[in-house]
């Protein structure tokens, strides 16, 4: 069967039209979806032998979050070497990435399955799969005919990856010859507040200039820092990591600055410290609120001169790095208060870039649910594991203190749960499997008003009085010692005292 021409017109008016890539290829699925009849359709991104989900009709909303590794879907793969269009047997025994993944048909295998690679030149860019539950739903349409469909999309595909590359490059001028930039971080999101950060990063990534990142702890600021170092022209030398908070106040100056053979009992040679590892490249000092104000002295001196001196040694070391620090505490109240350097938070807070908090990204905890049941499907070698609606819902009402790490740990926690439970390597979360889940959103305090009238109370303050109470039972059970506390709430010790005092638990 062929494609009519009004078919054809409709599906390159769709990928014409329109402002935002997003939206065009959005349009493009669904329009494929009614055209032929799919139960089911995605576009999909092919970067770093992994296929990145652009825009999905008919599947679950997780599946935009799941990154889909070729090593882990042979039907993928199948597609990527083809070259051509792929048409899988109903009885194939390969399995499909979107089996539970069709909404309404959770418990069923997809029966037809066809995939469009989309090239640009020799190279694969991306792909279009097409779903549906009948095992002869495609049977009707040509090759030549899902070739032209192939063909269009790739095209506009290929495009939107140019606009993208030129908008880059354009945020800020690069010398010729200069670093391409590597592929971004797993930043995974669409809510206004993500969507807004990711820009800020591309506009800051390719200058020198050092970034204060800000935000709660669990929200991901080491991913903004790997993506500022990726998209500039240090991503060629190193990234160096050192987190403050963990540091003792007796190897504190040794580890930034390096020592040497002497210096004190110990210094059995001489070491280089972290600005040294990090010369050319970009040195990631994460929790920064937590250094001495000594040491914030002696980091505002590399800031100004570019030089350091290793403990014990008289000479002094120029480098050249660029630093990001992140912190979880509000630096403008902590330079009020004392604790530290105006001088040195003006020179770190060059440009700010705040993380948002989860329970303020929206739908963002679905995509993330999405990709960490992928990656525990991964970790654990499981066929599939899958969200059911009522996961999902219980996913979205509940307020993660925790941020992202906390979901993290709640799905992969869950996974190992349902899996323990089953026989085979089929794995579905319910909401039974969330620890969460399995308490009342409202206390005990909810009573009746009147007869046959029950008292409803907003659902924050319903909310805040459940944690009150669950963080009541947890210190009592672990004899007032806050971080046990936190490890039973699965959650960080930070935040655990942050939330208690936003709760007027804590003084």
């Amino acid at each position: 069967m062929r494609f009519s021409v009004n078919a054809l017109a409709t599906i390159a008016l769709e990928l014409q039209s329109g402002i935002g890539h997003q939206d065009r290829f959005q349009r493009l699925i669904t329009t494929l979806r009614q055209v032929l009849g799919c139960d089911a359709s995605a576009l999909l991104r092919y970067e770093a032998r992994q296929f990145i989900p652009l825009a999905i009709d008919g599947l679950a909303q997780d599946v935009l979050g799941r990154r889909f590794t070729l090593e882990g879907h042979p039907r993928l793969e199948a597609i990527a070497r083809a070259g051509d269009v792929v048409r899988f047997p109903a009885d194939s025994d390969l399995p499909d990435p979107y089996d539970g993944l069709i909404p309404g048909h959770e418990n069923f295998h997809v029966h037809a399955c066809v995939g469009l690679p989309l090239f640009a030149g020799q190279n694969l860019i991306g792909a279009l799969t097409l779903d549906g539950m009948s095992p002869d739903q495609f049977d009707a349409f040509s090759d030549e005919a899902l070739r032209l469909i192939a063909a269009l999309a790739a095209g506009a595909l290929n495009n939107a990856l140019l606009i993208e590359k030129l908008e880059s490059q354009n945020l800020m001028p690069r010398a010729p010859g200069a670093f391409e930039p590597q592929p971004g971080s797993q930043m995974i999101g669409l809510s206004p507040g993500m969507t807004q950060l990711k820009k800020e990063i591309d506009i800051v990534a390719a200058s020198d200039l050092n970034v204060l990142i800000d935000g709660e702890t669990g929200t991901g600021k080491e991913l903004v820092a790997k993506a500022l170092h990726e998209g500039s022209p240090r991503a060629v030398n190193s990234l160096v990591y050192l987190n403050c908070a963990a540091l003792p106040e007796s190897v504190a100056e040794s580890e930034l600055f390096g020592h040497v053979k002497g210096a004190f009992t110990g210094a059995i040679s001489n070491r280089s410290g972290k600005f040294e590892m990090a010369d050319n490249g970009t040195l990631f000092l994460d929790e920064i609120g937590e250094l001495s104000l000594a040491l914030q002295a002696k980091l505002l001196r590399v800031l100004q001169y570019g030089d350091i001196q290793r403990v014990g040694d008289d000479r002094s070391i120029r480098v050249d790095v660029r630093v990001l620090a992140a912190t979880n505490r509000d630096l403008r109240e902590e330079v009020l208060a004392g604790r530290f350097r105006a001088d040195l938070f003006h020179r770190l807070s060059v440009f700010p870039l705040s993380v948002p908090p989860l329970r303020e990204r929206g739908d963002d905890v679905i995509l993330l649910a999405g990709y960490f049941c992928e990656q525990s499907r991964l970790r654990l070698g499981l066929s599939r594991v899958v969200l059911n609606p009522a996961a999902r819902a219980a996913l979205l009402a509940y307020p993660w203190p925790g941020n992202v790490r906390e979901l993290e740990h709640a799905i992969y926690r869950a996974v190992v749960l349902a899996r323990a439970a089953v026989a085979g390597d089929d794995v579905v979360l319910t909401p039974e499997h969330f620890s969460f889940a399995d308490q009342p959103p409202a206390s005990a305090a909810a009573v009746t008003a009147a007869p046959g009238t029950a008292a409803v109370k907003p659902l924050r303050e319903a909310t805040e009085d459940f944690q009150r109470s669950q963080i009541a039972a947890a210190l009592a059970a672990h004899q007032q010692n806050w971080a046990a506390s936190a490890r039973a709430l699965g959650m960080d010790v930070a935040n655990l005292h942050r939330l208690a005092k936003r709760l007027g638990m804590k003084a």
